[in-house]
Order: structure tokens, then C-alpha cells, then sequence
């Protein structure tokens, strides 16, 4: 039973600590992803999640913002409008 209990305070830990370093490399790896070559012109800038199957969201390209509608069918282009120049956080 000792050695159960000490087995156990020296893996729970560990585990845990093991977990813990999965989720910041998986948030690193999908940082670099993101920032890959030729993202610079496109970028997703807010979704919206309308149903399970049916989702808008508004995509930055060129000096534009275009509203687009996503569903199980394919995408279509809503709206387009100039972008919005972003205000600094404070």
C-alpha cells in the first residue's frame, strides 16, 4: 500500500506537468501555423457561429473585409466592405 501511495504522489504530478507542456507546444505550433508564408494578405478577423452547419465570418484581403457565409454547400460572399483600421489596445 506504501508503495502504491508513493507511486502515486511522485506519476499524478508528473502527468500533470506532461499535460500541461501538450497544451503550450500545441499553442505554439498553431501560433507558427498561422504566421506561415503568404498569410500576410489574408487573415480571419471574426466568426460567428449561426447554427451547427451554418457559420459567418469576415476575412481581411487587400485593404478589404469580406463577409462570408459558410455552410455544409460551400462559401458565399455576402458583402465587402473597406477594412477597418485597428485602434490600439491600450
Amino acid at each position: 500500500m506504501l508503495w502504491y501511495l508513493l507511486k502515486l504522489l511522485v506519476l499524478l504530478p508528473l502527468v500533470g506537468l506532461l499535460a500541461w507542456g501538450c497544451l503550450l507546444a500545441t499553442r505554439r505550433i498553431q501560433e507558427r501555423a498561422g504566421r506561415g508564408p503568404g498569410s500576410g494578405s489574408l487573415r480571419v478577423v471574426e466568426t460567428l457561429m449561426l447554427s451547427p452547419t451554418q457559420r459567418l465570418a469576415v476575412i481581411a484581403f487587400h485593404d478589404r473585409e469580406i463577409l462570408v457565409a459558410a455552410t455544409r454547400q460551400g462559401l458565399t460572399r455576402l458583402a465587402e466592405a473597406p477594412a477597418r483600421r485597428e485602434s490600439p489596445e491600450p
